[in-house]
């Protein structure tokens, strides 16, 4: 084997090491403790080393192996009440029924780790009344397998909550991620295909002003290949990804913003706060792409607007943003307007405990309002 693949120690090989050296040093005290006492020290030893294996084989296949050391310790039962063996079953038995029945009820389906923990107990309850006075080994069997049920379902709740916990991670993880792909790709590609209809109208009336429009596209298409890799840097696991810096609303990323919009779509107007000072990146982030999308959703489903208003203004315990624009109304751009955009800045928003609303107003034109918090230590 190459030294670039060497088998890698993870937690279960440390555990059956472990395992396999507590089985061991267990056997030999035992064999220590009935030396001299002949077929009881052979007897012992034998049925303990061979529920020992049993357990330390239970990774693959921990119902077989959960069977297969119950029947071992019944037969063995059994057969010690018929040669009428004194004492006690051996420690190193009673340790890998623990390890047996707890792996099989944290790892199986609940219908199979239900057999296997009634089926543990009925085989011990048989034992116990099967005769008038119960033998100790079938008492302190039951004993211990109940003791392995309550490890068992206490390691299998551990797992659930971690697994939920995870998937909760993830979960988030692929919000953020489509999110993020929704805003570089409805926002650059929308200007792309804006432009590209307005390039055809100039190719039939002015074909002399065809060029510039190309070079709008051109650019437009460089931009979109730049926050495409952004977000397929955030895809990646790589130093490359842990290094993007978030997109901040500063003035002159807003300005760019609005500027490369009125490229290819109406006049806007931009307000922003006289006085403003640096925001937290989670809140500079969300405002930005407040502004973006509204301003793509314009583009996208408000073709006859003449006008749009961003505003932004900073209060004392937060910021607001306003979107609206002139055009007019109609069930259409109502219907369109509730696409993965809306759902993703809703989202953003009451991530950081704030608050959006998006809708038509009473005269004309679509609104989108949103309110956020800033922390403690940032009011101005």
């Amino acid at each position: 084997m190459s030294p670039g693949h060497r088998p890698a120690w993870g937690p279960r090989t440390a555990v059956n090491t472990i395992l396999g050296v507590v089985f061991s040093v267990v056997l030999v005290l035992m064999a220590v403790q009935y030396a001299g006492q002949g077929r009881v020290w052979a007897f012992d030893s034998t049925v303990g080393a061979v529920i020992c294996l049993v357990a330390l084989g239970r990774e693959r296949h921990p119902g077989r192996a959960a069977v297969i050391g119950l029947a071992v310790a019944g037969i063995a039962g059994l057969t010690a009440r018929l040669a009428h063996l004194p004492g006690e079953p051996g420690a190193a038995a009673v340790l890998a029924l623990l390890v047996l029945g707890g792996s099989a009820i944290r790892a199986l389906p609940w219908r199979q780790a239900g057999g296997i923990a009634v089926g543990g107990l009925a085989l011990m309850a048989a034992g116990l009344l099967s005769s008038e006075a119960p033998s100790t080994p079938f008492r302190v069997g039951t004993q211990v397998w109940v003791l392995a049920l309550g490890i068992g379902l206490g390691l299998r709740f551990l797992d659930f909550r971690r697994c939920a916990a995870a998937e909760a991670v993830r979960r988030e993880e692929r919000l953020a991620l489509a999110r993020e792909l929704h805003d570089v790709v409805a926002h650059h590609i929308t200007g792309i295909v804006v432009q590209a209809q307005a390039a055809r109208l100039v190719g039939r009336r002015r074909p002399e002003a065809l060029d510039g429009t190309l070079t709008d596209i051109e650019e437009a298409g460089s931009v979109a290949l730049v926050a495409m890799r952004r977000v397929v840097g955030l895809l990646r696991d790589t130093d490359d990804a842990t290094t993007t810096s978030p997109t901040v609303a500063g003035r002159e990323q807003l300005t760019d913003l609005v500027r490369r919009f009125e490229g290819h779509g109406p006049e806007v107007n931009l307000h922003l706060p006289a006085d403003q000072v640096a925001w937290p990146p989670e809140v500079s982030t969300t405002v930005y792409r407040i502004v973006q999308e509204s301003l793509t959703n314009i583009a996208r489903h408000a073709a006859h607007a003449r006008s749009a208003t961003v505003h932004i203004a900073q209060e004392h315990d937060g910021v607001t943003v306003t979107v609206h624009d002139d055009a007019p109304g109609g069930p259409a751009r109502h219907l369109h307007q509730g696409g993965f955009g809306l759902i993703g800045m809703r989202e953003r928003v009451e991530a950081l405990g704030g608050t959006l609303t998006a809708g038509p107003e009473h005269d004309t034109g679509w609104s989108v309002l949103a309110t956020l918090p800033l922390p403690a230590g940032d009011h101005c």
